[in-house]
């Protein structure tokens, strides 16, 4: 297998929120009264300098605090993790610094922070502006707190700004989502992620399930919706992604490429390509703070990775040659145009034949295609990308 070293990125999970919400299912603990900022901001740095060899001389392209919610730590706390990410690894001259923030933990002075910290891109999740909706999700906010997030994000000077958006809602109509749209773009963010509730294991929701639009309303939304945000400027990039003037989300694009990245904080994941050993790997960390902030302060070492070292639990694995295909073709067909096929052998070091017969057969269905050098889903494979998926599933 020959690989070639793909663009890479980091991904930082702070793991605290204000409550768990009831269709939530990453890794997210409601906060006591007191986070261990310090400790935690300490394990952060730990935990990537044991990661940094993974790097291979690489600068970061891009960094998301994800979670939880990142925006409930201090503008100082977030400002010494990225001064601390630049001294370790490296940053590319254009860096992408993405900071999710629930509209409950907006203060101008803090976010104001945030921007001098070197955080220049925001992602505020709405999720909706009706307040009934909203209740029935669990938010902390209302629709005012989410309208006032914004305006403190301008005010504070960010210009790169994502919006987080559900549809098909409990209860939600066709006019309901709709309203939320215009609501969205009357605002004005250079980035919207609309995507559809789903209901998944481990959650309140999958537990006592609400009850959810049917599949013609479900299917109404999704058409209509698009159609309002093309109108007002924003391009479909993604299955869930709508950008104006090509202000793309580059972390997550990187992703979608399948791109390598760092994975630190307690639960997170990683993806890093070794040309060395000729594998690509998967590796993660443990998912309870409080296991997470011991074994940065234990310094054990409890796995080798080809001469890398992880002292924060979890694991990892290596991917396999039969898995590459569904692994690399998962992501890039969530891009409406898809990724260079050139990827497919730098990126996993398979040849374009390793995708057939398969590959052919859903061509010949007019469920994908190869366009303009790219490996892409057409517009009628996108509206069903599972069943693309299945096909390289294996057994």
């Amino acid at each position: 297998m020959s690989l070639s070293l793909p663009p890479l990125s980091l991904y930082i999970h702070i793991p605290w929120c204000i409550r768990k919400c009831p269709y939530c299912d990453f890794n997210s603990h409601q906060a006591n009264n007191n986070i261990p900022e310090s400790e935690y901001v300490d394990a952060l740095r730990f935990d990537l300098e044991q990661d940094s060899t993974l790097a291979q001389g690489r600068k970061l392209t891009s960094i998301f605090f994800g979670g939880g919610t990142p925006s409930m730590l201090s503008e100082n706390a977030i400002a010494q993790i990225i001064k601390n990410a630049e001294r370790i690894v490296g940053f590319e001259s254009d860096i992408e610094i993405t900071l999710e923030a629930n509209p409950g933990t907006f203060e101008q002075k803090k976010f104001s922070g945030f921007l001098a910290g070197g955080v220049n891109r925001l992602s505020i999740g709405i999720q909706s502006f009706n307040d009934t909706q909203l209740k029935l999700l669990g938010r902390v906010h209302g629709r005012n707190e989410a309208l006032r997030a914004v305006d403190v994000a301008r005010n504070a000077g960010f210009n790169n700004i994502n919006l987080d958006l559900m549809h098909g809602l409990p209860q939600q109509s066709v006019e309901d989502a709709k309203a939320d749209l215009v609501q969205a773009i009357s605002l004005a963010p250079e980035h919207v992620s609309w995507y559809q509730l789903t209901i998944e294991k481990n959650t309140e929701f999958y537990s006592a399930p609400p009850i959810l639009p049917v599949e013609d309303t479900l299917a109404d939304i999704q058409d209509e919706g698009q159609a309002l945000l093309a109108q007002a400027g924003y391009e479909q990039y993604e299955i869930s992604a709508y950008a104006k003037n090509k202000k793309r989300a580059r972390h997550n694009i990187n992703y979608w490429e399948f791109g390598d990245y760092l994975g630190i904080g307690a639960g997170a994941h990683g993806k890093i390509t070794q040309p060395e050993f000729s594998r690509i790997t998967r590796l993660w960390k443990t998912r309870l703070p409080k296991h997470y902030l011991d074994a940065g302060s234990s310094n054990k070492i409890s796995a080798n990775l080809g001469g890398h070292q992880n002292v924060f639990g979890g694991g990892s694995e290596i991917l396999s040659a039969e898995s590459l295909p569904l692994e690399f073709l998962m992501n890039i067909l969530r891009l409406n145009e898809g990724a260079p096929a050139k990827y497919l052998n730098e990126r996993t070091g398979l040849q374009l034949t390793a995708l057939e017969p398969e590959w052919d057969e859903l061509e010949r269905k007019s469920l994908v295609e190869i366009k303009e050098g790219n490996l892409r889903p057409t517009e009628f494979g996108r509206r069903f990308l599972n069943r693309v998926l299945e096909v390289y599933a294996v057994s």
